[in-house]
């Protein structure tokens, strides 16, 4: 079968090449690949910058943002042939540390986890894949064209828990929301505040394409001047750039009691000068809470299928600005300056 692979470390190294068909001992349940999302952690493993590929293997399949259709599940399982399925992209480390075996694999303790199309696990981007039926999430098959949004949006879903959890330190009533970057995790980010009925404010420098029209419709406001400027003071702010003068904005421009979330992940080398006095006295004095999170655990892939669920279908469509079939997988890396997500199918449209 077709499968789009990397060696890992080696730049521009990408190929479709034939592999074998996914192993029995890999999962009980087997897969047709439907489609696949690229995001820049895809970017940086084809520039051989990051990704690792399975023990004994020199090459790594790509992807993590997936969508499939369940061919072959086990009797007695709560999936059946043709059930729209996403697979989760982290599995627990082998020792396993006390998050993994209390199922937070999220927030693994000693960086064994593997990862699917990043770490030690292939990934979805080939024709069928297999997986153990604990480690896949069934959705409305009304999802079909969009499902393949749902796993960064379990990256938000976190982020929004995390944040609520962290409120309920004391009094919290948040009204006003800042998203920084109108990406597709930002967009998410802001799809999830107006579902908590939120004042969402995103923040991007885009001034033509789809963006400003998908947040607009959104029932959030665009901005394209910085937080500061335009003095919104947030109760929650989500930083999904990784850039680090809106990084450095974003941990400066909350309001009183703000809890600030970075999802973004920097470079690094560069420098962003700051006051860290000030930026402790503020955080201090104003009871201001700064975290990160990243990746998502399976109670986070049921929110996201249910918040993807109660979202717009027609909106969430118009998020992904284009699909390009798996032929054409080097279109796809080509960047284009109205792409929002960008996914590569494997089956003929529907």
């Amino acid at each position: 079968m077709r499968a789009l692979t990397v060696t890992p470390g080696v730049a521009d190294s990408l190929e479709l090449r034939d592999i074998a068909a996914p192993p029995p001992e890999e999962g009980d349940v087997l897969v047709d690949t439907l489609s696949v999302g690229l995001c820049g952690t895809d970017s940086e493993i084809v520039a051989g910058d990051f990704g690792v590929a399975p023990p004994g293997q020199d090459h790594l399949v790509l992807g993590h943002e997936n969508l499939g259709r369940v061919a072959e599940a086990p009797a007695g399982s709560d999936l059946a042939p043709g059930d729209i399925v996403v697979g989760i992209v982290r599995r627990p480390d082998p020792v396993p540390c006390g998050a993994c075996a209390a199922g937070e694999w999220d927030m693994c303790l000693n960086g064994r986890y593997a990862e699917h199309g990043i770490k030690e696990l292939d990934g979805f981007a080939r024709q069928q894949w297999r997986g153990q039926a604990d480690a896949l999430v069934k959705l409305d098959p009304a999802l079909q064209r969009v499902g393949v949004l749902l796993e960064p949006t379990t990256v938000v879903c976190k982020a929004w828990e995390q944040i609520e959890r962290i409120g309920q330190r004391a009094y919290f009533a948040p009204e006003t929301v800042a998203v920084t970057g109108a990406g597709p995790v930002g967009l998410l980010a802001a799809l999830l505040g107006i579902q908590r009925g939120l004042e969402v404010h995103v923040y991007d420098l885009i001034t033509e394409g789809p963006k400003p029209g998908l947040v607009r419709d959104l029932g959030a406001v665009y901005h394209t001047d910085s937080l500061q400027d335009s003095q919104v003071r947030p109760d929650v702010i989500i930083e999904c750039t990784g850039v680090a003068p809106v990084i450095l904005e974003a941990i400066t421009g909350g309001g009183q009691n703000s809890i600030t979330c970075l999802t973004g992940i920097s470079g690094v080398g560069g420098k962003t000068p700051t006051d860290i006095g000030d930026l402790n006295r503020t955080t201090v004095l104003q009871n201001e809470v700064i975290f990160g999170t990243v990746n998502a655990n399976k109670r986070h892939y049921t929110s996201a299928a249910a918040a993807l669920a109660a979202a717009d279908e027609s909106w969430l469509e118009r998020m992904i600005t284009r699909r390009v079939r798996i032929d054409d997988f080097r279109d796809a890396f080509e960047q284009h300056d109205d792409d929002v997500k960008v996914v590569l199918d494997f089956q003929d449209p529907t």
